[in-house]
């Protein structure tokens, strides 16, 4: 099978992360409960990952990162743990469902929402962030990137927006953690949120949030945390106060060896290569007739400013037919439809007939990605 999923799932891991977490399935224990070897084994592990994590993303400290099992709890925490009825939250078109459903749910409540909408390459206008401010503004929560379009939103603009005007800036990099620069400090974000999955090359069932010094978001569960078990309510203190229950130490054992190969190759260097990767494949299907390509490719900025995806589609062909057609006769696997970003699909003018996403990693290579031009360049023809 020729992968290029990439962007829902890194099927293929650095070889140190799958023997990491083979030996922590053998002999960790459950990091904070106890002081015998196998749990302090797990606590060095847990917490030098918070390390490694706190190193890439420039965050404050290691204490300031909390673990989930992914983006999705780590966007519900942040969104349902800092806003309620009467706060308006500034958001855009082009966010996942784990933004958005929390955020519609909230509506039904009484938080309002509104939405900065895009072009029709999908680029984020930012003059609506103004546009958008009311009294009552408390934040606003932006992707570092579309995972549909591929396009990079410019956070640094978001969050100077957030700084002047004081509000709260929840930035969500699933789609960039490992594979394109990310910076808490130049994002003046208050928290992001990630996932291991993808970008950072780890296993599923690991994500977090890195979360400013002063920003006191309210647990989303409760429960053992391993410290002060007589009290009522939950420890307040960083990382516990988010953390409720057994850590995936296994999977975060993983997610520390895949950080450790991020660090040795480079964020830099990874990104290039991917980028290298998508232009072949966009050099070599964007002239097909009958192909469309979605997103910002107009020049040499905006390609290198881009994550490593190409959304197509084939004539009027439904994205669901194509991409069973590239698996079951090309063996190429792709992600077909919606990609969980309704409102993305709506601006696009793509609901009815979807996108067929290919997204590329590190792993992959340029025989691969002539064979997924290959594959394009015989189904149009059809």
């Amino acid at each position: 099978m020729i992968y290029l999923d990439s962007a829902a799932t890194s099927l293929w891991h650095p070889k140190e992360a799958e023997e990491r977490m083979i030996q922590a399935l053998r002999g960790c224990g459950n990091a904070g409960r106890g002081a015998h070897d196998a749990t302090l084994d797990a606590g060095r592990i847990v917490f030098e990952t918070r390390m490694r994590l706190a190193e890439l993303f420039h965050a404050e400290s290691p204490e300031r990162i909390a673990f989930t099992c992914n983006d999705t709890e780590a966007l519900n925490t942040a969104i349902f743990g800092l806003f309620g009825p009467g706060d308006h939250v500034i958001t855009t078109v082009l966010e996942h469902n784990s933004v958005l459903r929390p955020l519609f749910h909230l509506a039904e409540q009484g938080t309002d929402v509104s939405f900065v909408t895009c072009d029709s390459l999908g680029r984020l206008k930012y003059e609506e962030f103004e546009a958008n401010l009311k009294k009552n503004t408390k934040a606003v929560i932006c992707t570092h990137a579309s995972n549909v379009t591929g396009n990079v939103v410019d956070l640094k603009r978001v969050g100077e927006f957030c700084k002047k005007h004081g509000l709260l800036f929840i930035a969500d990099i699933s789609q960039t953690a490992g594979a394109y620069p990310v910076d808490m400090e130049v994002f003046q974000a208050d928290v992001l949120c990630f996932t291991g999955h993808k970008g950072l090359m780890g296993p599923q069932g690991t994500g977090g949030l890195c979360v400013r010094e002063g920003v006191d978001i309210a647990p989303l569960k409760r429960g053992g945390s391993g410290v002060h078990s007589f009290l009522k309510e939950h420890p307040s203190e960083m990382p516990v106060r988010l953390e409720a229950g057994t850590l995936n130490g296994h999977g975060i054992a993983g997610l520390n060896a895949a950080l450790d190969f991020i660090d040795k190759t480079g964020v830099e260097n990874i990104h290039s290569r991917e980028n290298a990767l998508l232009m072949q494949f966009y050099e070599g299907v964007r002239g097909i007739p009958g192909v469309k390509v979605y997103g910002d490719f107009e020049d040499s900025l905006s390609r290198f400013r881009r994550t490593a995806v190409a959304a197509i589609n084939i004539g009027d062909y439904d994205s669901s037919r194509v991409s069973d057609e590239l698996e079951t006769v090309y063996g190429i696997a792709t992600r077909p439809g919606a990609h969980c970003a309704p409102l993305m699909h709506q601006s696009l003018g793509t609901v009815e007939q979807g996108i067929v996403r290919f997204s590329f990693s590190w792993f992959n290579t340029e025989e691969e990605i002539e064979a997924g031009i290959r594959a394009v360049r015989e189904m149009a023809k059809e």
